[in-house]
């Protein structure tokens, strides 16, 4: 199965963003969080990345059993 890079509506706060990359990546969600949060406070471009990405990823699929 291909790996693809969505935004993950289950396990948003914001946009979706954060858990699609932290699943795309096998990572916490929390961790990708304080990833951005690091970026935003520490180089100021955690939102600017973070608006681009929540453009440009498509949302998951749903997937209906």
């Amino acid at each position: 199965m291909e790996k693809r890079l969505y935004k993950n509506p289950d396990n948003k706060v914001i946009g979706g963003v954060c858990s699609g990359l932290a699943e795309y990546f096998n990572m916490d969600p929390t961790i990708m969080r304080i990833i951005f949060l690091i970026l935003f406070f520490g180089f100021g471009t955690g939102v600017l990345i973070y608006l681009i990405l929540w453009i440009v990823m498509p949302e998951k699929p749903k997937v209906i059993q």
